[in-house]
Parts: C-alpha cells; structure tokens; sequence
C-alpha cells in the first residue's frame, strides 16, 4: 500500500482524510499511484492530470523522500521508502503570482 498525502483541495473533492492509501502493483510509479487514486476516487479524475494527454498539470507537484518528483518521468520507479509505506507520497498544489 503507497501512503499518498492530498492537498486540502483535493482531499475535500475526494470527501476524504488528508492521507488515504492505494494499492498499486510492482513496480510502483506515479502514473500507477494517479491511475490508483482515479480508480478509488474517481472524482480527481483531470485534477491530477489533463484527460487526453495524462500528463501532470501544470500546477501538481509530487515529493517524497525530500525530493522533487515532479520532473521524473511518471513511469519511473518510486523510492522504496513510498513503496514499502515508510514515507507517503506527497501531492502538492503549486502556488504561483506576484
């Protein structure tokens, strides 16, 4: 089970707890964890990612470990910290003005 952290937004839209939990198969990435989340709730679908293109939006950042994931390709492997539930996978909303 993958441990993921929502923003107060999103966890709202979703009706849920700030952390919730997703079962995703090996090897575990972030395109396995957003395809997890969308299944369980389906609600975040397109919060996360455009619909047509699946690519991250532009202000959705994902940390882990005391990292910046956000670039990685989202089929890379996670950290085994996020895999083994050690640590959660933190979904962020960017902020941005002046």
């Amino acid at each position: 089970m993958i441990r993921v952290i929502l923003p107060y937004h999103l966890s709202n839209l979703a009706r849920v707890g700030r952390e919730v939990t997703v079962a995703v198969a090996e090897p575990a990435s972030i395109s396995a964890v957003l395809d997890a989340l969308e299944a369980q709730f389906p609600q975040l679908q397109g919060t996360l990612r455009d619909y047509a293109t699946r690519q991250r939006r532009a202000f959705i950042r994902f940390f882990a470990v005391g990292r910046d994931l956000s670039h990685d390709p989202p089929d890379a492997p996670l950290p085994p910290e996020i895999v083994t539930g050690a640590e959660p996978l933190r979904i962020v909303g960017a902020m941005a003005g002046g």
